[in-house]
């Protein structure tokens, strides 16, 4: 009875070694899967970072692109503006001359009515 015993015991020992290797076995796998989330995670970090730095440029250059279309029609509406105004002060120029040529000829008639009294 004896041997019968010792076998019941190594086969006690067997079955306690191979649930702490199924534990040790579960909590690798455990580790390996949270390894795996993290490369796949950092994957996806480091494909994102070169999408975001694309999407930056890209932003950048329509930015640019954008800038320089305002800046241009800036331009253009200052010289329209700049081309009406010098007209419209050339007009008022001219009516000013006139007005002036008038008062003028008023003064001079007024001086002379003077002097024919």
């Amino acid at each position: 009875m004896e041997g019968l015993s010792e076998i019941i015991n190594l086969l006690k020992g067997i079955e306690s070694s191979i649930d702490s290797l199924n534990k040790r076995t579960e909590n690798i796998e455990k580790r390996l899967d949270r390894l795996e989330k993290v490369d796949s995670i950092e994957h996806r970090v480091t494909s994102n970072q070169i999408d975001i730095t694309d999407i930056k440029d890209a932003l950048e250059r329509m930015e640019e692109a954008q800038s320089a279309k305002i800046e241009n029609m800036l331009k253009e509406i200052l010289s329209k503006a700049e081309m009406k105004n010098n007209t419209e002060f050339s007009t008022i120029h001219k009516r000013l001359d006139s007005h002036l040529l008038k008062l003028g000829r008023v003064e001079e008639e007024i001086l002379m009515v003077q002097q024919e009294k």
